[in-house]
């Protein structure tokens, strides 16, 4: 509708220029292709554009951010009927129901509602940004994937022969290819990290983890197992034929207007083939140091390593405590034109603009300690090592930081102290480590606070006092407790915060290195020297109001 792209402009939302050029942009279209041409352009906002709709259109605009809405109203319409028409229950006032809708003229999706719920149906605009917020807070699609899997299984069970042999040929319209969709866009909208869909005996368990935690999400009858794990291994570009040994794979899918790679890996299990997908969602990993939230001290150390034209820092922890996240970050924090910044990685998860990164092939003879080679002639400034698994890469990483450039890698081990003693046992010498080496960042990921929900905690000086909370007795902080709300799926956590401890190499510490002395005594040495432990960080990050002492004492030691 024109009219529409007039409305625009009349309100002031868009110049007529502008406009005008959308528009030849568009092919002259003038509809949902010239709303998303604008929104992309940020020519306007999704809210500029729900107003002019209702403008156009003779109808209300709302603005969901600022109206509560009740579970229970929403509810009166079905989740799928919801996604599919794109509209949200919005109030109920008696027989009168205020339907929030992004098309007010779709007389089809008005009668749907109407007929189902018996009642008037009064439509209003919403902005389709907000819309799918509060898909996101209210609506879940464990109802459609329970419909699908029972459709699914009965189509199995029908044609069992030719059940996975057609799964390429399948549209999208398919109950295989849907319930796999709505999985991952689930999964998506969830904040999940990775999706384990996991074959049992009798049954197909599917769990998202979510914050770190595992969670389960759905269960379906063993009979759909084949067809869902075929589905992904062909989204994935993994032989399907293949069941007797781990392969990996990647997909990628577009949701809400964006891009999300997923990294795919399966597994034999006794019970047919596991898989896992961890979830790579690159707009959530433009962070900035502001954004790790260090305590002053940290930032302090953190930012007097990483600024040093030679050196090796070392970023260590378990699998999936932020490691690569915070070396990304640095990253981000010191390239520029004029220097040189190269990686090796396996995999490549998240591209970085500007960084030349390298992905490590074994099958190829391309591994960490022959690309790091290859690297190092090609005039380097700053290298990222993934990880240090050998004493070749740990030697060649040593070698670099001590003829003048900037090397950042991760190592596994439980603290920051621990990182000296590695390298040590792995064949390094002691004298190369201690000159290297700037610095050790240890790190763990406890669930962040839900703001929304979280609720004042009294606890007595006796309590914090055992469990070596610093305090002033005479003065207790304020602390909070989880509780759970739509917003953070009833957890009372919504997404994580990184506790961090930083070890610097002074005189005393690299002596106790060559001297080849335990962890603990280079630990000591360190905390005199200044270093915040885990525990301790996670203790102000406590007294901030940002996570629980339940999640302190779960991830740290």
């Amino acid at each position: 509708m024109r009219g529409l792209a007039q409305t625009l402009v009349l309100t002031g939302a868009v110049r007529a220029a502008d406009m005008s050029a959308a528009i030849a942009q568009a092919g002259g279209a003038d509809g949902p292709e010239l709303q998303q041409l604008l929104v992309s352009q940020k020519l306007v906002t999704e809210g500029q554009v729900a107003e002019a709709i209702a403008l156009h259109t003779g109808h209300r605009y709302v603005d969901l951010a600022n109206i509560p809405l009740d579970p229970n109203v929403v509810a009166l319409v079905p989740g799928t009927l919801c996604r599919r028409y794109g509209l949200i229950p919005v109030d109920r006032r008696g027989d009168r129901l205020t339907v929030g809708v992004l098309d007010p003229t779709d007389i089809v999706a008005l009668d749907d509602v109407a007929s189902i719920t018996d009642l008037f149906v009064e439509p209003v605009v919403v902005a389709q940004d907000a819309l799918a917020q509060m898909f996101e807070r209210f609506l879940r699609s464990d109802e459609e994937l329970s419909e699908l899997s029972m459709t699914i299984e009965d189509q199995a069970e029908a044609n069992q022969a030719a059940f996975t042999e057609t799964l390429e040929e399948q549209d999208n319209d398919a109950p295989i290819v849907r319930f796999v969709n709505l999985l991952i866009a689930q999964a998506i909208n969830d904040r999940a990290s990775d999706i384990h869909v996991e074959p049992g005996e009798k049954q197909l368990t599917v769990r998202f983890r979510i914050d770190g935690v595992l969670h389960e999400m759905q269960k379906a009858d063993r009979a759909i197992q084949d067809g869902i794990i075929s589905r992904l291994k062909i989204m994935s570009s993994i032989d399907i034929a293949e069941k007797r040994k781990p392969q990996d794979g990647r997909l990628s899918v577009a949701h809400e207007g964006r891009q999300v790679d997923l990294r795919v890996a399966t597994l034999p299990t006794v019970w047919g083939e596991k898989i896992v997908m961890r979830i790579l969602d690159n707009t959530g990993q433009v962070m900035t140091m502001r954004d790790l939230l260090f305590s002053s001290t940290n930032e302090k150390r953190f930012l007097e390593a990483i600024s040093k034209p030679h050196g090796m820092i070392l970023a260590t922890g378990p699998t999936g405590s932020g490691k690569s996240t915070s070396l990304y970050t640095a990253l981000r924090a010191i390239a520029n034109p004029k220097i040189n910044v190269i990686t090796v990685e396996d995999p490549v998860e998240y591209r970085i603009p500007g960084i030349n990164q390298v992905q490590v092939n074994n099958r190829a003879g391309l591994t960490f300690s022959t690309a790091l080679r290859s690297i190092l002639r090609s005039d380097p400034d700053v290298v990222l090592v993934g990880e240090i698994r050998d004493f070749e890469t740990a030697n060649i990483s040593i070698e670099a930081a001590l003829t003048g450039h900037l090397v950042l890698s991760t190592l596994h081990t439980n603290d920051a102290p621990s990182a000296l003693t590695r390298l040590t046992e792995i064949g390094c010498e002691p004298f190369l480590v201690a000159t290297a080496l700037s610095a050790v960042i240890a790190q763990r990921l406890a669930r962040r606070l839900c703001m929304r929900c979280r609720e004042p905690l009294v606890e007595t000086s006796e309590v914090l006092s055992s469990l070596g909370f610093p305090h002033d007795p005479d003065d207790v902080p304020q602390l909070f407790q989880a509780v759970g709300c739509p917003a953070c799926s009833g957890t009372g956590y919504r997404g994580r915060v990184a506790l961090h401890e930083i070890m610097t190499l002074n005189d005393d510490i690299e002596t106790l290195v060559v001297t080849r002395a335990t962890g603990s005594e280079i630990r000591q040495a360190a905390l005199r020297d200044g270093m915040v432990s885990l525990r301790d960080d996670g203790w102000s990050k406590v007294a901030q109001g940002l996570t629980t002492i339940e999640e302190v004492l779960r991830v740290s030691v």
